[in-house]
Protein backbone atom coordinates (compact mmCIF):
# COMPACT_ATOMS: atom_id res chain seq x y z
CA UNK A 1 0.00 0.00 0.00
CA UNK A 2 1.10 3.11 -0.85
CA UNK A 3 1.19 6.06 1.73
CA UNK A 4 2.64 9.77 1.41
CA UNK A 5 3.21 11.60 4.63
CA UNK A 6 4.08 14.93 4.47
CA UNK A 7 5.66 17.14 7.43
CA UNK A 8 7.47 20.70 7.41
CA UNK A 9 4.25 23.41 7.51
CA UNK A 10 3.89 25.74 9.74
CA UNK A 11 3.73 29.74 10.68
CA UNK A 12 6.35 31.97 8.95
CA UNK A 13 6.37 35.63 8.10
CA UNK A 14 6.94 37.18 4.99
CA UNK A 15 10.06 36.82 3.29
CA UNK A 16 10.73 33.65 5.02
CA UNK A 17 11.48 30.01 4.19
CA UNK A 18 9.90 26.69 4.75
CA UNK A 19 10.46 23.20 4.09
CA UNK A 20 8.50 20.74 3.42
CA UNK A 21 9.25 17.18 2.87
CA UNK A 22 6.93 13.77 1.83
CA UNK A 23 8.19 10.33 2.60
CA UNK A 24 6.76 7.77 0.44
CA UNK A 25 6.35 4.40 1.02
CA UNK A 26 5.16 1.18 -0.89
CA UNK A 27 6.64 3.16 -4.02
CA UNK A 28 9.91 5.10 -5.28
CA UNK A 29 10.61 8.38 -6.22
CA UNK A 30 13.30 7.27 -7.90
CA UNK A 31 10.60 6.98 -11.24
CA UNK A 32 7.57 8.72 -11.93
CA UNK A 33 6.16 11.49 -11.16
CA UNK A 34 6.61 13.42 -7.95
CA UNK A 35 5.14 16.67 -6.99
CA UNK A 36 3.85 19.00 -5.07
CA UNK A 37 0.35 21.01 -5.11
CA UNK A 38 -1.64 23.99 -3.12
CA UNK A 39 -5.12 24.34 -2.17
CA UNK A 40 -5.78 28.05 -0.63
CA UNK A 41 -9.70 28.62 1.09
CA UNK A 42 -12.37 28.66 -1.38
CA UNK A 43 -9.69 27.69 -4.58
CA UNK A 44 -9.44 24.74 -6.55
CA UNK A 45 -5.96 22.59 -5.80
CA UNK A 46 -3.52 23.72 -8.10
CA UNK A 47 0.04 22.46 -9.35
CA UNK A 48 3.09 24.20 -7.32
CA UNK A 49 6.18 21.89 -8.87
CA UNK A 50 6.53 18.57 -10.17
CA UNK A 51 9.70 16.53 -11.58
CA UNK A 52 10.38 13.34 -13.32
CA UNK A 53 13.20 11.50 -13.55
CA UNK A 54 14.96 12.97 -16.62
CA UNK A 55 14.21 16.05 -17.57
CA UNK A 56 13.88 20.03 -16.03
CA UNK A 57 11.11 20.38 -13.12
CA UNK A 58 7.74 22.46 -13.96
CA UNK A 59 7.27 25.03 -11.43
CA UNK A 60 3.85 27.00 -11.23
CA UNK A 61 4.91 30.94 -12.74
CA UNK A 62 4.18 32.29 -9.26
CA UNK A 63 6.68 29.94 -7.65
CA UNK A 64 9.21 30.36 -9.79
CA UNK A 65 12.46 31.53 -8.88
CA UNK A 66 11.71 31.20 -5.06
CA UNK A 67 10.80 27.33 -4.70
CA UNK A 68 12.86 24.22 -5.53
CA UNK A 69 11.71 20.46 -5.28
CA UNK A 70 13.96 17.77 -5.10
CA UNK A 71 14.02 14.00 -3.91
CA UNK A 72 16.34 12.00 -1.74
CA UNK A 73 16.02 8.61 -3.92
CA UNK A 74 18.26 6.93 -0.53
CA UNK A 75 15.37 8.32 1.42
CA UNK A 76 12.42 8.08 -0.76
CA UNK A 77 11.55 11.76 0.09
CA UNK A 78 10.26 14.53 -2.07
CA UNK A 79 11.07 18.11 -0.59
CA UNK A 80 9.98 21.58 -1.15
CA UNK A 81 12.28 24.10 -0.21
CA UNK A 82 10.08 27.62 -0.14
CA UNK A 83 12.33 30.85 -0.25
CA UNK A 84 10.69 34.52 0.02
CA UNK A 85 7.40 33.24 1.26
CA UNK A 86 4.15 35.40 0.46
CA UNK A 87 1.40 36.05 2.35
CA UNK A 88 -0.34 34.70 -1.06
CA UNK A 89 1.45 30.96 -0.73
CA UNK A 90 -0.40 30.21 2.43
CA UNK A 91 -2.14 26.98 1.34
CA UNK A 92 -2.80 23.34 2.49
CA UNK A 93 0.37 21.33 0.13
CA UNK A 94 -0.07 18.09 -0.78
CA UNK A 95 2.58 15.83 -1.91
CA UNK A 96 1.85 13.59 -5.10
CA UNK A 97 3.44 10.62 -6.88
CA UNK A 98 2.28 9.43 -10.03
CA UNK A 99 -0.48 8.00 -11.01
CA UNK A 100 -2.62 8.98 -8.25
CA UNK A 101 -0.97 9.04 -4.90
CA UNK A 102 -1.70 11.50 -2.22
CA UNK A 103 -0.59 12.59 0.88
CA UNK A 104 -2.82 14.14 3.65
CA UNK A 105 -1.39 17.96 3.20
CA UNK A 106 0.49 19.93 5.42
CA UNK A 107 -0.52 23.32 6.15
CA UNK A 108 1.13 26.72 5.24
CA UNK A 109 0.66 29.84 6.54
CA UNK A 110 2.54 32.78 5.61
CA UNK A 111 1.97 36.21 7.38
CA UNK A 112 2.08 39.19 6.19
Amino acid sequence: QVHLVESGGGLVRAGGSLRLSCVVSGTTVSSGVVGWYRQAPGKQRELVAKTRIYGIPNYADSVKGRFTISRDNSKNTVYLQMNSLKPEDTAVYYCYRDPAYWGQGTQVTVSS
